[in-house]
């Protein structure tokens, strides 16, 4: 390509509006849109992406045995040092899935022990795709304060977990 095009082309781009960046809508558009979702604390005035619509769904944690040999969701928080870099065992019901993320399943198991910030462990796999309210065995790998950017933060998490449905939730 010669100069003379590369430098047309650039030209074009440079005195192009680009889409959300320094374009005020006008008067139609400021009418017919929406208006903004309030952001959680701490993020910018534009989100980088849609927030989630819901949180974990309601699902009966009673009656959820330990995994033998394994660890409670309150165990793992607790013992979460020692734990760090080893593989643990944890049964529990599924109350929240989202799929195809960062070529993943990502899964929030609760089994009804902890408390607030420490009764719901998130795990991450390629082996299942279980649905909410289905009672699992995950195995897998403890990690600690993984940063996967935009706001996703994590103290402890498992990850590349082998997730095992033993009941599927009834409907």
């Amino acid at each position: 390509m010669s100069k003379a095009i590369i430098g047309s082309l650039l030209a074009l781009t440079l005195t192009l509006p680009l889409a959300g960046c320094n374009k005020s809508p006008s008067s139609s558009e400021q009418a017919a849109a929406p208006p903004p979702a309030a952001m959680p604390e701490g993020m910018g005035a534009t989100p980088p992406h849609p927030m989630p619509a819901t949180d974990a769904a309601p699902v009966d944690l009673a009656g959820i045995a330990k995994a033998d040999g394994g660890k409670t969701v309150a165990d793992v928080f607790a013992e979460k040092d020692a734990l760090a870099g080893k593989p643990v065992a944890v049964r529990g019901k599924v109350v929240k899935v989202n799929s195809g993320i960062m070529g993943k399943t990502w899964i929030h198991v609760r089994d009804g022990s902890g408390a607030e910030g420490t009764s719901d462990l998130t795990v991450t796999t390629t082996t299942a795709q279980p649905n909410v309210g289905d009672t699992v065995l995950v195995t897998g790998p403890v990690s600690r304060n993984k940063d996967f950017g935009m706001g996703y933060q994590y103290d402890v998490i498992v990850e590349d977990a082998q997730v095992t449905v033993e009941t599927t939730a009834t409907l």
